[in-house]
């Protein structure tokens, strides 16, 4: 999938480690799930991307949010995976991530089958992504006009 044109524009202020582990996330995602579409937001604390095989946000399967000194790479429904090696991150109701600081440490392997696990849930929720099998589009989704961003 080609990324949408802002994307660059977006991650400039972050740095070049940051930004080479989000491409490097980013093209481990859509290779995994080619139909999926890139869901961009630009918001106040950080650059979000949502994964889904819609344009709603509901729907996402997993994500990524660029930080300062790392990426994190997450489950929108990760409380509902099963048990897996990978110790995932966080207390809520839904959502789990792993802190991503180097790509070549990241359990690919696992997180794949985990990936496949998380689309399930999300056609399961919604029968009708189940058909979709065109090429993923990148969108922005929303652009927030104050940012906290690295400093240089």
């Amino acid at each position: 999938m080609v990324p949408h044109k802002r994307l660059k524009e977006f991650l400039d202020p972050y740095p070049s480690e940051v930004q080479e582990i989000a491409y490097e996330l980013r093209d481990f995602i859509t290779s995994t799930v080619p139909e999926a579409n890139e869901l961009i937001w630009d918001n106040y604390n950080a650059v979000a991307i949502a994964y889904s095989k819609s344009e709603k946000l509901k729907d996402a399967f997993c994500h990524i949010a660029m930080y300062a000194k790392y990426v994190n790479f997450g489950f929108n429904r990760g409380a509902e995976l099963s048990e897996s090696t990978v110790k995932l991150e966080g207390k809520g109701k839904l959502i789990r991530h792993l802190k991503v600081t180097d790509f070549s440490n990241f359990p690919k392997a696992t997180i794949k089958k985990m990936i496949y696990e998380a689309v399930g849930i999300s056609e399961n929720r919604n029968q009708s992504l189940i058909e979709k099998q065109t090429q993923g589009v990148s969108m922005v989704m929303s652009v927030s006009e104050k940012k906290v961003r690295p400093k240089p």
